[in-house]
Formats: structure tokens, C-alpha cells, sequence
């Protein structure tokens, strides 16, 4: 009996070590399957970035994912490494735009804390595809194939949600930097951002200012109002901020019912600069690092003048793609023909 018992223990023992191993690897499948079904909706730090498209993976579902992508998930991934976000609001025609100024940017080595705001869904599956995780889409989407050029009612659609969209993120306690993509980098502007103000941009004129002219909001001309640059703003999440992007929200609702033909944000914003004139501590950046298009692409002999000082340089006072485009090329600021690969974007099809 006792024999018996001894040779039934070998036969008991491999039936178990088969049990567990079919339920180790049962365990294990299932595992993988819960990983790959929720990692990519939790915005897992296990992953390098919420949702990752490859060769094998079908194409329409990273569509869904993106579509269903919020910004409070968008800003969070690209500030994870530290607390300012640069954002961005491009359609689908000006892609190129996009990619010469994200060139400029990396160059800085800033380009990974860059959010892209979609304003169609052509915008937000292009960006996403080739740098996931950085452009975002907050419904209505515009009509895609559509260039919203300054001063036209799609241009005024989406430059007046701006203020919200800025808001959102400071509401996050994050820093936001904006910048419009029709601007080049030539240095790294954070340098300038002295002191611990609230709001920092610069003046629109083409002017000519005094080298050490004041940071001071300027004093407003006869209508009541200054000249304000909307293209270039950085902010801190202080009360101050919070408070003039409401007040530009509350001005661009006066505005779009006073004037429906209005297709320019930047009076809004220079009417929300002087009501909060008291209550918000403002900083107006240096002319010579940050010139409007008026100023740089018109006077020569000031441009040699202020050589070596230029941070931002924003290509407006000129409207129309092919315009802004021959412009930037005819200064050899078009970087995209030469040096398209240092862009996260890479080559665009």
C-alpha cells in the first residue's frame, strides 16, 4: 500500500506543476490584455505617451482616442517635465507655418513642452500621428480645407476662444506661453521674462521705441486703448491672469455682438488690458528682442542696428498665406525647405 502511495506522488506532483503553469500563463494573458485595453486611456507613465500608433496597429482607433483627447490630459503630458506650457492654435492649412516655427523652437530645446491646438480634426490626426500626444481639439472644429486668414469671421472663430483655452491651463496652475505659428525664434525668449509679473507681451507699432524704453503698460491713445500684441502672451497662474482672461472673454462677447463683420481678437485684448490696468501686474517685453512684422520687415537700418538682439519675430502687418510665406523666405527666415527634420513633425505628407 505504502509503494502504491510512493509511486502515485510523482504523477500527482507533474498533474499539479501542469495545473500551474496553464493557470501562470492563463494569468499572465490575462494581464496583458487588461494592460493593453486601459494603460492607453489612464495616460499611463509607463508609456511614453498616452496612445502609440504603429505598422501593426489599425489606424481608426487612434483616431478615436484622439478625438475623445481633453486638454486638462494634454497639458498634463507635455508640462510632465516641468510647469509652463507653450501653446499653439494652427488649422490644417497653415501645417507648414507650424512646422517652421516648431523648427525654431526645437533649436531652443523647448519644442517638448508645446501643446498644439487643433482647430479641425485634419490638425489634430496629422500632429498627433507624427508627434502623439501633443495637439488637442476642443469642439466646434473649423472646416479643415479652409485657410482662416486675418481679419475673416474663421479667423475671428477661433482667436476668440483663445482667452478660455488659456484660462483652462492656468486654471491647471500651470505657466502658459502663446504664440501665433506665423513667428520664428531666433533665441530663447524665457530669458527675457524677468522678474515674477503676471502677464508679459509685447507692442504691436512699428514705432520705433527707445532701447530702454519702459516695460510699463503703454498709456492708451485717444480712443482709450493701446496697441497690444495678442500673437505673443505669457502668463502666470495668478489671480491677476485669471482675472484679465475673463475680462477678455467678457470684451470679445461685447465685441462680436457690436461689430458682427469683427475679425480680430486683439481690440479685446488691449480693452481688457486697461480695465485691469490696476489689478494686474503687466510687463511690456523689449521692442529690440520682440518686434512686430511692421517694424522688422520694413526698416532695414533699424534691423542691423539692433543685430544680435532679436528673440521672436512675428511675420504679421501682412496678410495671406503665399504672402507671409515669400516674406519669410525672401529674409531667410523659411526654415522648413532646409531644415524640416529638426521639427517633431518631421516631413509633412
Amino acid at each position: 500500500m505504502a509503494q502504491h502511495i510512493i509511486n502515485q506522488r510523482p504523477i500527482s506532483n507533474r498533474h499539479i506543476s501542469r495545473l500551474c503553469r496553464k493557470g501562470f500563463f492563463l494569468f499572465l494573458f490575462a494581464l496583458l490584455v487588461l494592460l493593453g485595453v486601459f494603460l492607453p486611456w489612464l495616460g499611463s507613465p509607463l508609456l511614453p505617451f498616452p496612445y502609440k500608433t504603429s505598422s501593426s496597429s489599425s489606424f481608426p482607433p487612434s483616431l478615436s482616442y484622439w478625438r475623445e483627447y481633453s486638454l486638462t490630459q494634454a497639458t498634463k503630458f507635455v508640462a510632465k517635465n516641468g510647469s509652463t506650457v507653450i501653446v499653439c492654435a494652427v488649422s490644417y492649412p497653415f501645417l507648414p507655418f507650424l512646422n517652421n516655427w516648431l523648427i525654431s523652437v526645437s533649436r531652443q530645446n523647448h519644442q517638448e513642452k508645446v501643446l498644439v491646438i487643433a482647430e479641425d480634426y485634419a490638425t489634430l490626426y496629422k500632429v498627433n500621428e507624427k508627434w502623439p500626444g501633443h495637439a488637442v481639439l476642443i469642439p466646434p472644429a473649423l472646416d479643415s480645407q479652409t485657410a482662416q486668414d486675418f481679419g475673416s469671421q474663421g479667423f475671428f472663430k477661433f482667436t476668440s476662444r483663445r482667452p478660455q483655452h488659456l484660462l483652462d491651463i492656468l486654471e491647471l496652475g500651470y505657466n502658459v506661453m502663446y504664440n501665433d505659428v506665423d513667428m520664428i525664434w531666433l533665441q530663447d525668449p524665457f530669458q527675457y521674462l524677468e522678474g515674477n509679473h503676471d502677464a508679459y507681451f509685447m507692442d504691436d507699432l512699428a514705432e520705433i521705441k527707445p532701447v530702454s524704453h519702459s516695460h510699463d503698460l503703454p498709456p492708451p491713445n485717444r480712443n482709450g486703448a493701446t496697441y497690444i500684441c495678442s500673437c505673443m502672451i505669457f502668463l502666470r497662474p495668478t489671480n491677476g491672469t485669471k482675472l484679465l482672461m475673463n475680462k477678455w472673454i467678457e470684451e470679445l462677447k461685447t465685441l462680436s455682438l457690436a461689430k458682427a463683420t469683427e475679425g480680430n481678437d486683439q481690440p479685446a485684448f488691449n480693452w481688457a488690458l486697461n480695465k485691469t490696468a490696476h489689478e494686474v501686474d503687466v510687463y511690456l517685453l523689449p521692442q529690440a528682442a520682440f518686434p512686430s512684422g511692421g517694424l522688422y520687415f520694413t526698416n532695414e537700418t533699424w534691423v542691423k542696428e539692433t543685430n544680435g538682439k532679436h528673440v521672436i519675430i512675428h511675420n504679421n502687418y501682412i496678410t495671406g498665406y503665399a504672402k507671409k510665406m515669400k516674406r519669410f523666405r525672401d529674409f531667410g527666415l523659411w526654415l522648413v525647405d532646409d531644415h524640416v527634420f529638426e521639427s517633431p513633425l518631421g516631413k509633412l505628407q
